[in-house]
């Protein structure tokens, strides 16, 4: 919908008097000696145990913002760290005493502030106000979501790293996801630059996923490895940044479509059980589980799965 210039102004004109008196630009924000930053953060925080990475996306910040932020709520012993009970590379925020009734007292200078203005108004007006800023709130928060997604490219091919960063990427999803370690990882890392010798054969292709210039994802059709007609699809991982975002979607169609005009007749993969986003984005695109068995040859038993997909006859 595209609204008129004067009804644009306008609104604009309200915000930055709203800025003004609700205190961002003052250091007296909210009634406590705390940048806006820091207020939001508490509030935030209180809302449950949240990470580091999560509580930057909320306020959309960066990492090293959202770092410095941190540091000074942590010394001003408003919030405190404690690890993940299973995996203690990721930290938990949460509230001290101290910081719970900092929050208490935003909470209720807050309210006070929303109750004082809108006795200002006629009868009827302030439910026109509540349902205004809702209206607003929810057109910021599309435009912003909208603008977060990541534009993604996909390149084929060998890329300089690519073998040292999909590696890193199984490494770290499938050490949180099934407790994999050492052991995968250079599985992984030997299978891969072992495969990346054979990409001179036209049966043998690789796709990255980039956003920014940096890889966020891959896959690949090894055309060699399973014997003639039959394509294994290797390699398929996306970044947790970008999870979500339909690169994923994105690699596996361009690695099908490849198995599709190289003639094979059918494409095989190997999974592990309770994978459930995954085996959803496999069964979306044709694949079937044709086979399930317990193994052990990536360093912990995991219930290893087989799912098959015909070629696509259009």
């Amino acid at each position: 919908m595209k609204s008129e210039p004067s009804l644009i102004e306008a609104i604009r004109a309200s915000s930055r008097s709203l800025a003004r008196d609700w205190g961002f630009m003052g250091s007296n924000f909210a009634g406590e000696n705390l940048s806006p930053s820091a207020v939001h953060a508490l509030i935030e925080i209180d809302g449950g145990p949240v990470s580091a990475k999560d509580l930057g996306a909320r306020l959309r910040l960066e990492k090293s913002s959202v770092s410095r932020l941190l540091r000074k709520l942590v010394t001003s012993g408003d919030v405190v760290e404690s690890p993940d009970t299973q995996d203690n590379r990721l930290k938990f925020l949460s509230l001290t005493p101290s910081g719970q009734m900092r929050v208490a007292s935003i909470h209720a200078h807050a309210r006070a502030q929303v109750e004082k203005a809108l006795e200002h108004l006629q009868p009827g007006q302030d439910r026109a106000v509540a349902k205004g800023l809702h209206l607003y709130s929810r057109a910021l928060a599309a435009q912003a979501s909208s603008q977060d997604k990541p534009a993604v490219e996909l390149m084929t091919g060998y890329q300089l790293g690519l073998i040292s960063r999909i590696t890193q990427m199984h490494a770290l999803y499938y050490a949180r996801e099934s407790g994999f370690g050492q052991r995968f990882e250079s599985v992984v890392a030997a299978g891969l630059a072992e495969f990346s010798n054979r990409l001179d054969r036209p049966q043998n292709m690789i796709w990255t996923a980039m956003h920014g210039g940096e890889i966020i994802g891959s896959v690949a059709i090894d055309g060699e490895d399973l014997g003639p007609q039959i394509a294994h699809l290797r390699w398929f991982i996306v970044d947790d940044s970008v999870r979500g975002s339909g690169a994923g979607r994105k690699l596996l169609s361009a690695a099908l479509n490849f198995a599709d005009q190289q003639g094979f007749a059918e494409t095989h993969l190997w999974t592990f059980s309770g994978l459930n986003a995954a085996r959803h984005l496999y069964e979306s695109h044709g694949f079937q589980c044709v086979e399930e068995q317990a193994g052990d040859q990536w360093g912990k038993e995991v219930l290893e799965q087989r799912f098959v997909r015909k070629r696509s006859s259009s």
